[in-house]
């Protein structure tokens, strides 16, 4: 189970009226996540990345049946959850929260708030899809009202098969999401300048 180790930048939660939670990939860390803010347009954001116990936030792919991620896997959604009601509690409506995560970090990301579906800020998956060896619709409850959802992949990805994207999108759609999906070929398990670009002009604007 993972320990809560939350590091913050960015205003003060009484100073900011918009929240950003960064999530770190499979050996990343929070420091390495939250040096991406660095390149986003969020100079008036809280800022806060959780890291995973060991560097890892479940054990297995995110294509292996659920109950084999477990119990970490619910232990880190449940990170998330605490630290969204500590922001909404500090008076930022989740509507004025954003995301983004990296790789493991990404299928976290859109796990978490597609089982949250509500109007969020905007969310931003660079490489990652909905976890399960297949996707449990009765998993994803609610409503993104229009919500921009970034999903950022590399054609092909060693971890992440393009078709567990397109079917995230699409699922993220039926739930009222907007979606921009960006497929780029042979890209590799990275982050280029060209999502970076994308995501300041259509969420952090």
């Amino acid at each position: 189970m993972h320990q809560k180790q939350i590091i913050s930048a960015g205003k003060s939660l009484s100073e900011a009226d918009k929240a950003l939670i960064l999530i770190h990939g499979r050996e990343g860390n929070a420091q390495n996540i939250m040096g991406l803010s660095q390149q986003l347009n969020v100079a008036n954001y809280a800022l806060f990345a959780p890291q995973a116990t060991n560097n890892t936030w479940y054990p297995l792919s995110f294509l292996a049946p659920i109950r084999q991620n477990e119990p970490w896997l619910s232990s880190a959604i449940s990170i998330l959850s605490d630290l969204v009601a500590e922001i909404n509690q500090a008076g930022i409506h989740s509507s004025n929260i954003y995301f983004v995560g990296f790789s493991q970090g990404a299928c976290l990301t859109l796990e978490f708030v597609t089982r949250h579906a509500r109007s969020w800020g905007g969310v931003v998956a660079f490489t990652g899809g909905l976890i399960g060896d297949q996707l449990d619709t009765e998993n994803y409850k609610g409503d993104f009202a229009g919500t921009q959802i970034f999903i950022g992949t590399s054609d092909p990805d060693l971890h992440v098969p393009v078709e567990r994207v397109k079917a995230t999108t699409k699922l993220l759609q039926s739930l009222n999401a907007n979606v921009i999906e960006k497929i780029y070929p042979n890209m590799g398990h990275t982050i280029i300048q060209d999502e970076i670009d994308q995501v300041n002009e259509l969420i952090f604007k």
